[in-house]
């Protein structure tokens, strides 16, 4: 039994001796991948401008605390923005190209970065761009550069806006699982497609004048740059006067139909680059990496930017959502550092958990009466992502920033049509008349749903005390402009719900301004705590889950549309967010 015994010890041994160093091996490649070789910029380069890998405001800061070890991504829109900026003052970089540029930015993010090159222009350097297919969205972007190159049998978008909503009330009753709604809110239509299988004519109502407001702030900018009148890309996109390449050439939102190598030959003339030469370029991303990791001119003084992007959610949070963790202690870090003198809340989220929101709104507020804090609204800052933003010194929004949408609603998965038809029959013990609470597999009880219609409409009258606090207005002018009603920021400013337009940028120099600095850095938070699995994914390490086999064998679109109902079903409590899932093409 000894011999044995020490048999085992050893063959644990050696097993523990091979984890051990297989994960020092991880650890070392994760800290000597986390360094970028140098990028190198030579002179006369230009910039290519590509977004392709980029889809949040903020690239995050990850903490991995069982190594002590950090790393920080810089491919965010703002770290592109700031690449731009820099790009302007770099004597090496002579313009920006953006080929062939597919973006999921939302329409904030696109003005963002469309604005930073505006400004690349006004020093006096150029802007090319060169696509076989333009989408609305793209355009919008690409309509700002000197001269816009399309290929000879490319695609060309600008037909308006337009928005799809699902319903899926044939299905629950199909499949015998439904969803019980509790709300408040005219106009809270987040739960319309698990009640009925048309719109409402106050969804729709709201969603026209949203998507009107999104397009003219969009047309009055690409009228600006390519001097064409707003009724003029009115008629183009009711008559579809621009869907080929010539017909766009026609309408001047085009200027040249070529070919790639066309368009690099224009650049290399441009450059003073000799024909089938290869010219320097340097990649946006890799361009925005070293601007990141350049120190500046170090200043003592500091203005946070909190980033709140994603679903609001409980727990930690990550890049993709808000989580209390993350935002708490970034807004308790901020609050107790000498050297910051003003916050920035940059906001993209379409709302989510009513406590989560709650809790941050609340560590908003006690920053608030050591600081200034001022919030930027992005793409979303609906619901809950308005109720954290509220109470803001001041409120910055872009014109096409959807935001809002004050009201809230729960949602209660509900299996008893589905377990009656397989055969699944339950019964209730209980102490007293409402032990049992909810179960999904019996019907609602009238008694459960008035107190839970007690609970929505507790919460909606906590939101409109913390809009009216926040802004200063009565609580009855709140509701008149609430009831889960989402407006754009140009229309939020008009109902007071925003106090300026304006991107990040100038939500920055309001903070400097209200904190009575001139020379200041940026500090961007939150700092992510992750786990070595965490790490592992990020080296590429696999781990294979059941989900991904599920949406293997199902396509995509199919696996999409489950998880809109599997996240509906899996939120708890009641929910401040955004009314809908909106897609706008």
């Amino acid at each position: 039994m000894r011999f044995l015994g020490n048999i085992l010890a050893v063959i644990i041994g050696i097993f523990l001796f091979f984890m051990i160093s297989f994960f020092g091996l991880v650890l070392v490649a994760a800290i000597a991948g986390s360094g970028t070789d140098e990028v190198r910029v030579k002179k006369n380069s230009i910039l290519e401008l590509d977004l392709a890998g980029v889809s949040m405001d903020y690239g995050g800061k990850s903490i991995y605390k069982e190594f002590d070890y950090a790393e920080v991504n810089h491919n965010g829109v703002f770290d592109i923005v700031r690449a731009i900026e820099a790009a302007a003052d770099d004597e090496r970089i002579m313009g920006i190209s953006i080929l062939n540029n597919f973006s999921e930015l939302g329409f904030a993010q696109t003005r963002a970065v469309r604005g930073a090159l505006e400004k690349f222009r006004k020093s006096g350097k150029f802007v090319y761009s060169y696509a076989s297919v333009y989408t609305q969205k793209d355009y919008y972007l690409n309509s700002v550069a000197d001269s816009v190159y399309i290929n000879p049998v490319g695609n060309f978008d600008f037909k308006g806006l337009s928005s799809e909503v699902m319903f899926f009330k044939d299905l629950q009753d199909k499949s015998g699982i439904n969803i019980e709604v509790v709300r408040h809110g005219k106009y809270k239509s987040a739960v319309e497609p698990f009640l009925q299988n048309s719109m409402s004519e106050a969804n729709r109502e709201q969603l026209t004048e949203l998507l009107r407001s999104i397009w003219d702030a969009m047309a009055a900018d690409i009228a600006k740059s390519r001097k064409i009148p707003v009724g003029m890309l009115d008629s183009i996109a009711n008559g579809q006067l621009a869907r080929t390449p010539e017909m766009a050439k026609s309408t001047k939102l085009i200027d040249v139909i070529g070919y790639e190598d066309q368009y690099n030959d224009m650049i290399r003339k441009r450059l003073g680059v000799e024909p089938d030469t290869k010219f320097n370029r340097v990649k946006i991303l890799d361009y925005a990496e070293k601007t990141g990791n350049t120190s500046g001119e170090y200043a003592k003084e500091k203005i946070a930017v909190v980033y709140a992007q994603g679903e609001i959610l409980s727990g930690e949070g990550s890049e993709a959502y808000i989580g209390e963790g993350s935002m708490r202690r970034a807004l308790r870090e901020a609050r107790r550092d000498k050297n910051v003198k003003a916050v920035v809340l940059r906001v993209d989220s379409p709302g989510g958990s009513a406590l989560t929101s709650e809790l941050i709104w609340r560590e908003i507020e006690l920053t608030k009466k050591k600081k200034p804090v001022v919030v930027s609204m992005g793409n979303l800052a609906a619901s809950g992502g308005y109720y954290i933003a509220c109470g803001g010194n001041r409120i910055f929004a872009e014109p096409n920033t959807i935001t809002g949408s004050i009201g809230v609603f729960g949602m209660l998965p509900n299996v008893t049509a589905l377990s009656k038809k397989i055969g699944i029959n339950t019964e209730q013990v209980s102490t007293h008349r409402n032990a049992a609470g909810y179960s999904p597999f019996s019907p609602v009880d009238p008694a459960f749903r008035e107190l839970a219609q007690q609970e929505v409409e507790r919460i909606y009258t906590t939101f409109l005390d913390r809009v009216a606090s926040g802004r200063k207005m009565q609580i009855a002018q709140v509701d008149s402009i609430a009831q889960g009603r989402i407006w754009t920021g140009r229309q939020a400013l008009e109902k007071g719900l925003v106090d300026e337009i304006g991107g990040l940028d100038k939500a920055v120099a309001e903070a400097a301004k209200l904190a009575k600095i001139k020379k200041y850095r940026i500090a961007n938070y939150p700092e992510y705590e992750k786990s070595f699995r965490d790490l592992l994914a990020g080296l590429g390490v696999p781990f294979i889950s059941a989900q991904q086999v599920i949406e293997k064998e199902i396509g995509a679109e199919n696996y999409k549309l489950m998880q809109q109902i599997r996240a509906a079903a899996a939120r708890t409590g009641v929910q401040a967010m955004m009314p809908f899932e909106m897609v706008i093409r």
